[in-house]
């Protein structure tokens, strides 16, 4: 069954909204990337108005922003230390918005949102 990011079937009370017409393309959502610490993948995928969007599947590297000297640097990924959107994510290598990571540089928080931005953004902490 598709993912849809249509109106519910059920309104707050339970009762059924009646269908006024199908399902459209625009409306279908896709299951969440969960992007893996490993060699780097891409997915291309198509998305309205004929557009693409890069989903990154794995990853190990990030660009990582250094405060002090105000300067980006690209930064190989040792591991996961904490991620605050599900704590198994953690033993699973998963990396999503706000997870710490231990690079080489010290603990950086990711900024972006790999999933759906394709690249691993990390500021140092």
């Amino acid at each position: 069954m598709a993912t849809s990011q249509a109106r519910s079937h059920l309104s707050v009370s339970g009762s059924l909204y009646r269908d006024y017409r199908k399902k459209k393309k625009y409306e279908h959502g896709s299951v969440p990337t969960m992007t893996k610490l490993d060699e780097p993948k891409l997915k291309a995928v198509r998305v309205m108005g004929d557009n693409r969007k890069y989903k990154l599947l794995r990853g190990n590297v990030a660009n990582v922003y250094d405060p002090k000297s105000k300067k980006y640097s690209k930064i190989k990924i040792k591991n996961i230390l904490e991620n605050p959107a599900n704590r198994h994510f953690v033993r699973r290598n998963i990396i999503t918005k706000g997870t710490v990571l231990d690079t080489e540089l010290g603990k950086a928080r990711v900024t972006s949102r790999p999933g759906q931005d394709g690249a691993i953004n990390a500021v140092l902490i």
